[in-house]
């Protein structure tokens, strides 16, 4: 009886409890619009990766946190901004020689997207706007100790059950503690994503950040499976997945990685 009860109890955490044809459409509308960076849907995403092989021995590991509140303004019939904050909170190991291990928050990235609220005519969704560093970081070894802005951009179009498209942006370092090296680095995230009509989505992206100053590359591929969901009234996006570091720096990670994530999202 007691296993039938938890049968039936992770069936409803996972199906939700959507009822009827007009829910499960709402749900996989809703789990669309998640796919979109610049959808007008407030949300708020915790995602945990987990990295090891760090440092110059490949002894080293990391537990990211980050946390990526995204909120729509609305400018008149025709236009929103959109702001999408990188909140990241650090918990390494043996990444710095001699140094142990740290925890704390590192530094925010605040980004600012510009975007019609109707597609356009072909059905591109767009938006652009600035990009900032912020130096928030609570250890120095968590951080970069440099102010930074440039450019973002993000451009996607979704046909049926698709979504495709890729986010840049680009910051360069303008003040900050004089000891520390320049920041001038470049990130491209293409992805794709397919949704499901019971509301699955299945994400293959890249995450890769090209440093002008050592010219080096880190390139994670990660694939993720998430799932919306309701946790009581509230929906819910639940997601896991494994990335492959394809590409990184000396003493960046290796091999491959874990991804599991939690977004609470509040539909208008």
């Amino acid at each position: 009886m007691r296993r039938s009860n938890l049968t039936t109890a992770v069936v409803l955490l996972l199906g939700g409890t959507w009822g009827g044809l007009a829910s499960a459409q709402d749900a996989e509308d809703l789990a669309q619009q998640l796919a979109n960076p610049v959808a007008s849907l407030i949300s708020v995403p915790f995602q945990l990766n987990h990295d090891d092989g760090i440092g110059p021995d490949g002894d080293g590991s990391r537990v990211l946190l980050n946390v990526q509140p995204v909120i729509p303004f609305s400018l008149g019939n025709d236009w929103n901004l959109i702001s999408r904050t990188i909140i990241p909170i650090v918990d390494q190991s043996d990444v710095f020689p001699g140094a142990g291990s740290q925890t704390g928050l590192g530094d925010i990235v605040q980004s600012f997207f510009l975007s019609p609220k109707a597609p356009t005519a072909g059905g591109l969704i767009w938006g652009v706007g600035p990009v900032f560093l912020l130096p928030t970081a609570s250890d120095d070894l968590l951080g970069t100790g440099k102010w930074g802005a440039g450019p973002t951009g993000v451009v996607l179009v979704q046909r049926g059950p698709w979504t495709v498209g890729g986010l840049a942006n680009h910051i360069w370092s303008f003040a900050g503690d004089d000891d520390r090296a320049d920041v001038n680095r470049t990130f491209l995230q293409p992805f794709a994503s397919y949704t499901t009509p019971d509301a699955w989505t299945f994400t293959l992206q890249t995450e890769s950040t090209y440093d002008w100053e050592t010219e080096q590359w880190s390139v994670p591929v990660n694939a993720v499976a998430s799932k919306l969901t309701r946790i009581g009234t509230q929906p819910v996006s639940l997601s896991g997945g494994v990335r492959y570091w394809a590409e990184s720096p000396e003493s960046g990670p290796e091999g491959w990685g874990v991804r599991v994530g939690m977004t609470f999202l509040f539909p208008r």
